[in-house]
């Protein structure tokens, strides 16, 4: 099929070509990029109680696009990604297995003592999320290794046969172990998965020194209970997924993203099913890859805005920071993951007025189903979306490729009775007060990641991305000081077509406690020989040799009496070089450095990755040489600055590659709203995307 002719009717695609699909809170999103780089998207609602539905949804929407079978569209598939929020909404809903947990005796309650983190340090009354295994069921046994993996005690076999009676009797599903000191080495763990086998007959047993072998019993501890948590649901529903793909005719399994912005095959993810927490999102690092590409700007900080949150990722000097400091509806997870700063405030963020008087935009939802009030699906209390619509910024009528329909009437009335009566506002001025406040939730999440991280936001581009973050980009870079947003013309789909942009990525660790200066490269040689041969093994497996495979060593390094680390990227063991990367990075983050500091090393990291090989986009097809012509005037309200004018509506598909712009404007895409404020210009680019320069910082 590659080059040629296939079942499709719509012969303007070029087989063979990749897919991604992202599952998201409101829409399942699909892009489709073809073998001359077409770029094709496509919408459905997801469907919350089956995620899976969603998936199949979406692709027989595209296949009837298209103009042909399922078996058709897949058959000319030659890389399928896929990005879903299952392990997240797993531990959200507290939907995970009944797990067991075997421990070293005298840490049988590391879990629940949590080093005393509180998210909060002055509030001592909430209480911390439950235990994933309850004390009954997390069993000690006799086991210890010293600091540098020697037997100190040795493993009592008869306790770990008393805790898989347990297990069995209680109805354990998942097990995790977590030995003392076994991040230096697994062969006690190992010794226990053995016994359980023989005694226990549940679904999966997780290894902490498999699954993060990171010092510190609570952080690891609590890292592979979760594994356990999720394994069962999240690896289940991702082999069914795959068969069920590959039986409709996918000729390849598919590939997931996992949170550090990477892929990776089922197979791989099946034993850490803990690092797919931040899938979906985590793909929007791919999109940024991409939009470097086009636009030759190295710093990026995107703001992807859905039907339910708000998804902010950076990008300093091409690279996406990467943490292990990972927490989920209070849980600490120590698994690589792209740093992102998720707030709830989303197209369909709910609005309304507290027992205070005080008005409240977010951070919950009104998801997919029933949606904002102007669906007409049963919500009646007004959302982000009604407010745009009762502002004019919104075209009534029918949206997400027809999937839904805005009514008007419905988002004023739902914004009158919940918002403006109460306050005794005009539905107008309470919808601009909607709007203003879930902005003020926009710019703090944007600083989260730039300013505190030590950032200066002004010399970033701001990325506008999903179906509503170019309807707030102007307005939110005007405040952070951005000089430019560049809204891509498929903003709705960010995270579907950054899967199509994303290499396959597998991070593995080993600890090493030394002094950066003090080290000699030999024995850093002998550190890192077994994690590179691990790394070049696990891309062998899923495809990738010679120059499609790349090993980066990282080293974790801290100052002497510190406790947290730093990741400084590698090449070569010049300890001045790799001291002055360090101690940038820390004056970025902290503000000071310590001149000739003693620096110590506390763990060797690799980071595998394989290149896919992809095709670049193609260039948009320029309608005319005229510019473009507006479609329709409405009366909107575009910002606090300049209140209420009639402006002047562009459909994308006039937009011609080249042509500039002055706002105040409305651009209506498929997938998007664009707006513009007075003194803006906007400009199309060669693939049709946009970048808006804003007025006052030009």
């Amino acid at each position: 099929m590659r080059g040629g002719r296939t079942g499709l009717k719509d012969n303007s695609i070029r087989p063979p070509w990749r897919i991604g699909v992202d599952v998201g809170g409101t829409f399942t999103d699909m892009a489709l990029v073809d073998a001359a780089g077409a770029l094709r998207v496509f919408k459905s609602p997801s469907v919350p109680s089956d995620p899976a539905a969603g998936v199949i949804g979406v692709l027989e929407h595209a296949a009837g696009e298209l103009g042909g079978p399922l078996g058709e569209l897949l058959a000319g598939c030659r890389l399928f990604v896929h990005g879903s929020t299952i392990a997240t909404n797993t531990i959200l809903e507290r939907k995970g297995a009944r797990i067991g947990m075997i421990v070293s005796d005298g840490l049988r309650d590391a879990l629940e003592i949590r080093r005393g983190f509180r998210a909060d340090q002055w509030d001592h009354r909430a209480p911390n999320p439950p235990v994933l295994a309850p004390r009954f069921l997390r069993r000690p046994v006799k086991a210890r290794l010293d600091k540098d993996g020697r037997i100190d005690t040795p493993l009592d076999e008869d306790d770990v046969r008393a805790a898989a009676e347990v297990f069995a009797r209680e109805g354990v599903e998942s097990v995790a172990v977590c030995l003392h000191n076994a991040y230096a080495d697994g062969v006690q763990e190992r010794r226990v998965a053995e016994l359980l086998a023989d005694r226990w007959s549940g679904e999966r047993m997780s290894l902490s020194h498999v699954v993060n072998p990171v010092v510190g019993e609570y952080e690891r501890g609590s890292t592979v209970a979760m594994n356990a948590y999720v394994a069962p649901k999240v690896v289940g529903y991702l082999q069914r997924l795959n068969d069920r793909l590959l039986d409709l005719g996918l000729p390849n399994p598919i590939l997931l993203v996992q949170s550090n912005g990477g892929v990776v095959s089922v197979r791989e993810a099946a034993e850490r099913p803990v690092n797919l927490t931040l899938s979906g999102p985590a793909a929007g690092v791919g999109a940024l890859k991409l939009y470097r590409q086009l636009t030759g700007l190295d710093d990026l900080v995107a703001m992807e805005i859905g039907g339910t949150s708000c998804d902010v990722t950076l990008m300093a000097g091409g690279e996406a920071p990467v943490s292990d400091q990972l927490e989920i509806d209070g849980y600490h997870l120590a698994t690589p993951a792209i740093d992102i700063h998720t707030v709830g405030a989303g197209g369909g963020t709910l609005a309304g007025v507290d027992n205070g008087g005080m008005l409240r935009v977010g951070p919950e939802g009104a998801g997919a189903d029933p949606g904002p009030a102007a669906y007409g699906k049963g919500n009646d209390r007004p959302t982000a979306t009604d407010a745009h619509l009762a502002l004019g910024r919104l075209r009534p009528g029918p949206m997400g490729g027809g999937a839904v329909s805005l009514d008007p009437d419905r988002a004023r009335l739902a914004i009158e009775t919940h918002v403006a009566k109460p306050l005794g506002l005009s539905i107008e001025d309470a919808a601009i007060g909607i709007l203003r406040l879930l902005e003020q939730n926009l710019l703090h999440a944007v600083e989260r990641l730039s300013v505190e991280r030590g950032y200066d936001p002004k010399a970033f581009t701001l990325v506008a991305a999903g179906g509503a973050g170019p309807m707030h980009g102007a307005a939110v870079a005007r405040t952070l000081g951005c000089r430019r947003v560049f809204a891509p013309q498929q903003a709705g789909a960010f995270c579907a077509l950054g899967m199509l942009w994303s290499d396959v990525r597998l991070d593995s660790l080993r600890v090493m406690d030394g002094d950066l200066d003090a080290t000699p490269d030999a024995e850093l040689e002998a550190g890192f020989a077994p994690l590179l041969e691990e790394g070049r093994a696990a891309l062998a497996r899923e495809g990738f040799e010679g120059a499609a495979a790349d090993l980066q060593r990282v080293l974790d390094l801290r100052y002497k009496g510190q406790q947290w680390s730093l990741r400084t990227a590698i090449d070569g063991f010049d300890r001045a070089a790799i001291r002055r990367a360090f101690e940038a990075d820390h004056a970025r983050r902290f503000g000071h450095i310590q001149p000739g500091g003693t620096i110590l090393i506390t763990a060797l990291r690799l980071v595998a990755t394989g290149r896919i090989d992809r095709q670049p986009p193609a260039p948009a097809k320029v309608a005319s040489g005229k510019p473009p012509e507006p479609t329709d005037r409405r009366r909107c309200f575009v910002d606090a600055r300049t209140g209420w004018r009639d402006v002047p509506v562009y459909r994308a598909e006039d937009m011609t590659p080249g042509s500039t712009i002055e706002g105040p404007l409305i651009v209506e895409a498929p997938t998007t709203t664009i707006l513009a404020g007075d003194g803006d210009r906007v400009s199309v680019d060669a693939h049709g995307h946009y970048m808006i320069e804003i007025g006052e910082n030009r």
